[in-house]
């Protein structure tokens, strides 16, 4: 429930106008793909933390290409969740501000902020309580809309319209830009499905790993795959792809389709409580992350220092801070903050699969003991997956819409592969 909490958030709720736009119906195809990039760096995690129990995601990096690898990609796990988490609370004070209209975005967000602190702050059994019903919310939500919108376009509601299904073939057919386009789609794609991999970074507090961590990634891949992919079907249908509006989210517009009285405040509630789920996963996400940074010398020994309820305190003190200045930003620059963040996150999280992919790659033929999970079609599914992710990658780099964030991007990654080598001279 913790990784779909950071994997639906803003992505679905509002970035599926985007890539629709960009795909049309066949956008589809371009979360599936993705989702089955992501059953292979799931598979691989789950052997991963068999094999090296209490190892987190950077664990299995250091343990394949030693400290530089493994400091370069902790640091940029950290600072991905930290644009991810300013760009939740962002959002969550936007949406607040449509029942409280006097009050600023900044101050809305700093409430935000101070709530889901309060939240890490509890010990983890009491924290990942919350989370499962916070996310557990979001995704009843998701469930009731894909139930309501099949039952439009079954007729079995009753609407203006009959002929909902050839929304899927007119207005330019299923690929009206092309298929090429499904391959700009996957850029924001791969946002959306970024947070899935938590569940590596939270298997070192998890109850029993080796027993429940492949039943639970074989079940959140096909969620995750259901959870997007019918929503986008459903809009897709309901909704020509050339007249979704990206002034309010698709969900908004299918739910006013349905006569629905209260819709608007129904999917407000809804997107808030998305935004501030996604945002509660990166807290977590980031605060152990750079605990570990600090347990392995990566960072200052201060980090690794946990509450009486095992809480990395200090690592929630940074995030706290940086959270705040994000506020702080959308002060000054609200439409910039989007902008210049939404391009980080899904570049850094092609990375980090791509290391995830690469330290199962190496460490195979090294395991002390056999799993009793290992990933099918070793290794050329992981070959494929690496391949494929590079690719991405590189799309990141060569869009102009992206190039302030990917040049800020390149430069922290530049600069972090300078430190790892002057810090870990002669290792």
């Amino acid at each position: 429930m913790m990784a779909m909490g950071g994997a639906i958030g803003t992505g679905i709720f509002k970035g599926s106008a985007e890539t629709v736009s960009l795909a049309g119906p066949g956008v589809v195809l371009a979360y599936v793909f993705a989702g089955l990039l992501l059953l292979v760096v799931m598979g691989a995690i789950a052997e991963m933390a068999i094999v090296y129990p209490n190892t987190n995601i950077k664990g299995f990096v250091l343990k394949a290409f030693g400290s530089r690898a493994s400091f370069v990609i902790g640091w940029l796990y950290c600072l991905l969740w930290l644009a991810v988490c300013v760009i939740e609370v962002v959002v969550a004070g936007s949406f607040l501000q449509y029942w409280l209209p006097q009050i600023p975005i900044w101050l809305l967000s700093l409430i935000c902020t101070g709530f889901l602190i309060g939240v890490n702050l509890m010990n983890v059994k009491h924290y990942g309580e919350f989370e499962f019903w916070f996310a557990g919310l979001k995704i009843a939500m998701i469930i009731v809309f894909i139930i309501l919108g099949g039952c439009i376009l079954l007729g079995i509601i009753p609407s203006g319209q009959t002929d909902y299904w050839s929304n899927f073939t007119q207005h330019g057919g299923f690929f009206p830009n092309g298929a090429a386009s499904i391959f700009s789609a996957l850029l924001i794609v791969m946002f959306s499905f970024g947070g899935s991999e938590l569940i590596g970074v939270s298997v070192t507090e998890a109850k029993d790993a080796e027993r429940v961590l492949p039943k639970v990634i074989k079940n959140f891949i096909w969620r995750i795959i259901l959870f997007y992919t019918l929503p986008i079907l459903v809009i897709c249908g309901l909704i020509p792809w050339n007249e979704l509006s990206d002034q309010s989210s698709p969900f908004v517009q299918v739910l006013s389709i349905s006569g629905l009285q209260g819709s608007a405040h129904l999917m407000n509630f809804i997107l808030i409580i998305a935004v501030l789920s996604a945002a509660n996963s990166g807290i977590y996400g980031c605060t152990r992350m750079l605990h570990s940074l600090a347990v392995e010398g990566e960072a200052p020994r201060a980090f690794a220092r946990v509450s009486d309820k095992g809480v990395p305190v200090y690592s929630l003190t940074l995030t706290a801070a940086a959270l705040v200045c994000g506020s702080m930003i959308a002060y000054v620059a609200q439409d910039q903050v989007f902008g210049l963040l939404m391009a980080f996150p899904g570049f850094v999280v092609s990375l980090v699969w791509i290391a995830i992919c690469l330290a199962q790659l190496k460490l195979r033929r090294m395991y002390p003991s056999n799993p009793s999970f290992k990933l099918w079609a070793f290794p050329y599914i992981t070959l494929f997956t690496t391949v494929a992710l590079g690719i991405i990658a590189v799309l990141f780099v060569l869009d102009e819409a992206n190039r302030i964030s990917i040049i800020a991007s390149l430069v922290v990654l530049a600069a972090l592969t300078v430190i790892s080598i002057f810090k870990f001279k002669g290792k």
